[in-house]
């Protein structure tokens, strides 16, 4: 694993700060923090990647979301909190972070043992961050080149090669290190 994975970015954007609050609101050790929020930002990568790949009303909702989040200026951070109760730009992306908030909640419970209301308020500390990452991973894929969403030579993990032009390109880049 050359390149920085989703949850490594998400971790870094977090910082030692959040990541003991988080810590904090586990009753835990940074280090069970950095799990849970691993294991966490895994799930909800992996359940945006499903919704993104359904043929359906959440699949729609899901990659024009990804597509609003890509668009410059950096939406995504900039309008958090911002005009219309945040409804511009990652108003839409963190919409649908919170409806798959409340299964990644149960599934990370159920495998860590963590209350499902105590995964669910890690979750909306994440989803701020989460905004963020999706964002700079948007911006910095521009600045590659708009068909080169790979990840050294092969295709970014769980996304088809450029379906249609460039949405599979996008996730892939923006997804690339997530892993359900």
């Amino acid at each position: 694993m050359s390149e920085s994975s989703f949850q490594d970015d998400v971790l870094n954007e977090l910082g030692d700060d959040k990541l003991t609050e988080i810590a904090g609101v586990l009753g835990s050790d940074v280090g069970t923090a950095r799990e849970t929020v691993t294991e966490t930002v895994g799930a909800m990568t992996g359940g945006l990647q499903e919704k993104a790949d359904a043929d359906d009303d959440d699949g729609v909702e899901v990659r024009q979301a990804f597509a609003e989040v890509a668009e410059p200026p950096l939406q995504g951070a900039a309008t958090l909190g911002g005009g219309l109760g945040g409804m511009l730009g990652g108003g839409m992306m963190a919409g649908v972070l919170a409806k798959v908030a409340k299964p990644v909640a149960n599934a990370v419970s159920k495998k860590t043992g963590i209350p499902a209301a105590t995964v669910g308020r890690v979750i909306e500390m994440l989803i701020p961050v989460l905004l963020t990452v999706f964002a700079k991973r948007a911006a910095a894929g521009k600045g590659a080149g708009a068909g080169a969403a790979t990840t050294g030579g092969a295709p970014a993990p769980g996304t088809a090669p450029a379906e249609g032009g460039g949405l599979g390109d996008l996730l892939g880049q923006i997804l690339g290190g997530g892993k359900k």
